[in-house]
């Protein structure tokens, strides 16, 4: 074993991840091997069982068996073809609109996300869907790009939302408050959204035309019908998931069993389930909770050695030190997750950080509640900061390449809406209830 100070344990095991993933190699083998590598020459062969305590600990959590359930439910939706019916009937009210395409596409990924929270589906339906509607309708490709991404990108925050089901046992807090404190903060977002889309086309008009009345000749009746017919299966599954919770029916587990069940008949009704369907639903369902359980249990082996060496009292101390009192320590903490967003997977961020930063929590004297809806909210902006931005990668390798959207368009169109996340940062620190109120009205 050597002797090594907890600081210069806290450089190496950070740096080695940063040098390790900028390395092209993926996040779960640069972190677990400097988990086993540092941990061993520090506490000798105890690291074994100290970092498969964790693993083991990580991957049988009663509450993570809803992440898979929930994954199978959203790629089963993605199938059964209830967005297409959406934006249709969206489309013929909102495409009259300067920007009302874009407005449209912000809506439909609001309501898809309450519906399926996973990020690779809604950005790749509403690419195929949206973008080409409006390139061919003479829109700006950077506006609409960027409405596409942040559209999308809504699905990891307003629930049901992976990252909340795999930060509740990260921090020891309810998914089921965790998903009930989101849905503000996330309406919040899609609301500035929509409005960044209607003021910028007000003033630049030529850059989002409005759809040609011929192509919205739809009489008031048959517009309304299309809009409630499409709505209700979505309600119908939101209801079913959510409400089961919020109503302490049953816990986010069961509910998302519940909502794998409803989202299989919905693609039964429609006509859309086969066995080459499901197949493919279950194959893609164990190929992402494989890389989830892969890279949580590695980084929780890992952050069990960080802590182990004394590391976390580093960090701790370090955070306890910036000025500004309990606001600086928070704005230190949030700057550092901004700029881990540039770099590392936000499934990496949750797992190392979290556990790090949980503890200040109550140290600092912020509701935990809060301070994670404040972290989730931060990390939609990892999907649209480069180099590391999921969002940008969906959109270009989905889009069709006729629409001649560029990786530079992409980029340009999703910095006005990373602003926007700084924005709702800002209202959800002003207006914490924002965040706290819908938590509280919860059945017991």
């Amino acid at each position: 074993m050597i002797e090594i100070s907890p600081e210069i344990t806290t450089l190496i095991m950070l740096g080695g991840i940063l040098v390790g993933i900028l390395s092209g190699y993926p996040l779960a083998i640069p972190i677990g091997a400097l988990g086993l590598i540092i941990g061993y020459n520090l506490m000798g062969p105890a690291v074994l069982n100290l970092m498969y305590t964790r693993l083991f600990a990580l991957i049988t959590s009663y509450v993570l068996l809803a992440a898979p359930l929930f994954i199978f439910m959203g790629i089963m939706l993605e199938r059964s073809g209830i967005a297409e019916r959406l934006y249709d009937a969206l489309y013929l009210w909102l495409g009259g609109l300067r920007g009302g395409l874009a407005v449209t596409t912000v809506l439909l990924g609001t309501i898809l996300a309450a519906c399926v929270g996973i990020i690779g589906a809604s950005v790749t339906m509403l690419s195929l869907l949206a973008l080409p509607a409006m390139v061919r309708r003479g829109y700006s490709k950077s506006l609409a790009a960027g409405s596409v991404c942040a559209g999308g990108t809504l699905g990891i925050l307003i629930p049901p939302s992976i990252m909340l089901v795999i930060y509740g046992p990260m921090a020891f807090i309810s998914v089921g408050k965790l998903f009930m404190a989101a849905f503000i903060p996330g309406f919040v977002l899609s609301g500035l959204y929509c409005s960044y889309i209607i003021l910028r086309c007000l003033f630049q008009p030529k850059i989002a035309p409005s759809v040609p009345a011929e192509e919205r000749k739809v009489s008031f009746i048959k517009k309304t019908t299309m809009l409630l017919t499409s709505m209700f299966p979505p309600a119908l599954l939101i209801l079913a998931v959510l409400g089961t919770i919020f109503f302490g029916v049953a816990p986010p587990t069961e509910a998302a069993a519940v909502g794998a069940f409803a989202a299989t008949v919905l693609a039964l009704v429609y006509r859309r389930l086969n066995l080459a369907v499901l197949k493919d639903t279950v194959s893609r369902t164990l190929r992402v909770t494989a890389m989830i359980m892969l890279i949580g249990g590695l980084s929780f082996a890992f952050v069990g050695v960080f802590l182990a060496a004394g590391c976390g009292k580093v960090i701790e101390e370090l955070i306890l030190a910036v000025p500004g009192g309990k606001w600086g320590a928070f704005a230190a903490i949030m700057f550092a997750l901004f700029l881990l967003g540039f770099f590392i997977d936000w499934l990496g961020i949750l797992f190392i950080m979290v556990p790090i930063v949980s503890p200040l929590v109550a140290t600092l004297g912020f509701d935990e509640l809060w301070f994670a809806m404040m972290i989730c909210i931060n990390l939609q902006m990892s999907f649209m900061t480069p180099p590391l931005a999921h969002a940008i990668f969906y959109l270009r390798g989905s889009a069709p390449t006729e629409l001649g959207v560029t990786m530079g368009d992409i980029i340009r169109g999703v910095f006005p809406f990373v602003f926007l996340i700084l924005i709702g940062l800002g209202l959800c620190i002003v207006f914490p209830q924002l965040i706290l109120w819908l938590p509280g009205q919860m059945i017991k």
